[in-house]
Order: C-alpha cells, then sequence, then structure tokens
C-alpha cells in the first residue's frame, strides 16, 4: 500500500526589531537611542539604521516589512529591503515606503515601478522574480527638514518572508477543537458604507475604505482610538469621524488607496499599540491570536457567493477576525455592510480559509497593546 505524502505548509518567517533595545544587533549612522526609539543624533537631517541579514532558512518568493514610527510635521522615513543568500547581499536595495505619520507637507507614498532581473516591487510587497534569497535585510533612514527641532523616532521594524505557495495547500488535517472554539472578542461594528461617496482625495469611502475601518475597529477594541481633538478637522462629522481619521492617514497616494498593509499598521502603531504585519498558515494559527483576546484583521478574496455569506466580488478585502463558534467557524466583523448591526457575520471555515490563503496568502495585522503577550509561536516562527 503506498501512503500519501503529508501536505506541505507554506513556509513563512517572520522577524522583527524593536528599538532602541535590538539597535546592537544592525548598525546606524546619525543616530542614537532615545528613550522610545532611534532618534537623529544632533542636528544631523538623515540618519539610518540597518538591520543584520535575517536568515530565514528557505528559498523566498516575496517579503513585506512593517515599522512604527513617530514623524513630526515636515519629517519623514524611507523603508528598503534587499535579499540576502550565503552571507552576502543577492540583489539591490528596493524602496518599499516614504512614510510620514501626517501629509501636511510630505506625501505618504509606496514607491512602485523598480524592476530589475532579481525582484520587483508591488506596492507593499518585495516580489523575487529571479535571484535566489534566502533571507532579507532592512533599512530605515529617518529624514527632517533643515533647521527641524524635532526629529522623526523609530520604534520598530520587521518583516515577513514567505516561501512559494505549495500546489497542495489546503489539505491539512485540523484539530476538532482548540481554545478559541466558542470564543468571540467584543470588538465594535464600524460600517465602511456609511462613508460611501466621501472624501475622495482619500480613496471615497465606501466600497474602499476596508482596511483604515477594520483597523479603527480594532483600535477602538483597545481603547486605543483617536482623541476627539486629533479629528476635529472631519466637517461635517459624519457617522463616525474617526474611520475617515484613519483613511487620511493610512492613504498612500501612489496606490491611490487606503489599503497599503503596512500603511495600516504604522498608523496603528501612532495609537501607542505593538502592529505588523505577517501571515498565518492557517485558521488553527488564527485561533491562538483569539485565545489570548488578540483580533486579527485579515485579507481574502473572493466571488459573490463562494463564501456563503459574503454575497459579493472583490479582488482583495480587508475584515476582522473576531472569533470562532463552538464548531470552529469564523466570525468576522465585515465592513462592507450597509449598516453597524450588519457587520457581523458567521462564515464556513473551510471556504473562508480557502480565500484568505488564496487571496492573500493568510496575510493578517497584528495589533496589540505591549502588556498583552502574543501566543507562542510555532517552531517557524511566523509572529
Amino acid at each position: 500500500m503506498t501512503t500519501a505524502a503529508p501536505p506541505t505548509r507554506r513556509d513563512i518567517a517572520y522577524r522583527g526589531f524593536h528599538l532602541p533595545a535590538d539597535a546592537a544587533g544592525g548598525s546606524g549612522d546619525g543616530l542614537r537611542a532615545g528613550g522610545r526609539g532611534l532618534v537623529l543624533d544632533g542636528v544631523a537631517q538623515r540618519g539610518t539604521w540597518t538591520s543584520p541579514p535575517v536568515p530565514v532558512g528557505f528559498a523566498v518568493a516575496e517579503v513585506v516589512p512593517s515599522w512604527t514610527a513617530d514623524t513630526p510635521d515636515g519629517c519623514w522615513i524611507e523603508v528598503e529591503l534587499r535579499g540576502w543568500h550565503d552571507d552576502a547581499p543577492s540583489t539591490d536595495w528596493y524602496r518599499l515606503a516614504r512614510w510620514a505619520a501626517d501629509d501636511h507637507t510630505v506625501r505618504r507614498t509606496s514607491l512602485p515601478g523598480q524592476r530589475d532581473s532579481a525582484a520587483r516591487v508591488d506596492t507593499d510587497t518585495l516580489l523575487v522574480t529571479g535571484a535566489t534569497v534566502t533571507g532579507w535585510q532592512a533599512r530605515v533612514t529617518l529624514c527632517r527638514p533643515a533647521g527641524s527641532p524635532t526629529g522623526p523616532v523609530l520604534h520598530s521594524i520587521g518583516a515577513v518572508a514567505t516561501g512559494p505557495t505549495p500546489t497542495d495547500h489546503g489539505n491539512e488535517r485540523e484539530p476538532t477543537s482548540t481554545a478559541a472554539r466558542g470564543i468571540v472578542l467584543d470588538v465594535p461594528r464600524y460600517s465602511q458604507r456609511l462613508h460611501a461617496g466621501q472624501y475622495p482625495q482619500w480613496g471615497g469611502g465606501g466600497d474602499s475604505w476596508c482596511s483604515p475601518t477594520c483597523t479603527s475597529m480594532v483600535l477602538a477594541y483597545w481603547g486605543a482610538e483617536p482623541t476627539p481633538d486629533r479629528y476635529a478637522w472631519v466637517e461635517p462629522p459624519g457617522p463616525r469621524p474617526v474611520v475617515v481619521h484613519a483613511a487620511r492617514h493610512c492613504y498612500d497616494h501612489a496606490y491611490a488607496g487606503a489599503g497599503n498593509w503596512p500603511f495600516n499598521t504604522a498608523y496603528a502603531g501612532l495609537h501607542g499599540v505593538d502592529a505588523f504585519v505577517t501571515r498565518l498558515r492557517s485558521l488553527v494559527e488564527a485561533e491562538a491570536f483569539v485565545a489570548a483576546g488578540i483580533p486579527l484583521i485579515v485579507s481574502a478574496a473572493f466571488r459573490a457567493d463562494e463564501v456563503p455569506g459574503l454575497g459579493y466580488d472583490t479582488g482583495g478585502h480587508l475584515m476582522v477576525l473576531v472569533g470562532f463558534t463552538a464548531d470552529g467557524d469564523p466570525v468576522l466583523n465585515d465592513p462592507y455592510a450597509p449598516d453597524d448591526d450588519a457587520v457581523r457575520r458567521t462564515v464556513p471555515r473551510r471556504g473562508f480559509e480557502a480565500v484568505w490563503q488564496r487571496g492573500s496568502g493568510g496575510v493578517a495585522y497584528v495589533l496589540r497593546p505591549e502588556s498583552v503577550p502574543l501566543p507562542p509561536p510555532p517552531a517557524q516562527a511566523n509572529w
């Protein structure tokens, strides 16, 4: 009798650096340790921190960076990645972001169009196309205008590397129960569609604000939403000014939308939470977060009625995974609803996991106060 080979899980590895605690592992130029991160030294206008190379032990297909920082008005940071293999760089540097917390003087933007024989940049993701890459390295440059009395503060930088998608993904046998079964976290329900047609300069609300709406829901769950003085400029205030505030401050001018993954986690980081982008291999891993009290923002793509309960087409949509039924079906806060009451939805487990993994490779935003511990990571750590 022939025994079938066990299904292959996708290789995923996340590594993050919290600063200034992890600064000694990399190299700095023009920076010094501040109380809450790395800051520019003296009157320097630019300074750079370069992470050590991060080997991951597998062939890398994609790398997504994420960071948290503060940037006073007029200041910004630039985030770059390059691939590594066999103790040496295997690609050039690619710029993934020119990021600022505000938009009064600096246009927050990704930098698409970078492409060579080794790799290319697709908005928030470095795609390896021709090089052999088994690790990555990040470089962050802090920038301020001449004469500025203040400058950026870099709190964290990290990245998730993923290997090619296995052809037999999705055939894993999952545990029949976990500690998350029957747990539904009390995440507020916000509808993005209440904002239809608002603020065309930041994507126009309605169909396009799923990501900042989800980020706003999870910040509210942690009691970390922006205070009224920070969104007093929203006039008229409309149904929920915190969502307008998030959409404006997550907006990517090159992408022309508010769905840039690390721009959303960077926005969350401005509100006192630890935030990063990673990928999860299955809903089993997601259950560990729910059991720890941490809701996840997940990205999926599907056709109308491909997943019962999600009766619309989307090429990419963000939802908050707030829990699981006793039978293990995911419970979602789906912002694509006509009103707040209709945001809560329960969907079939297998179908939802398939469109999440197929649509984004299992992308998840992790937002939580540092006082709330992450669940123990798997052996191949992806958080």
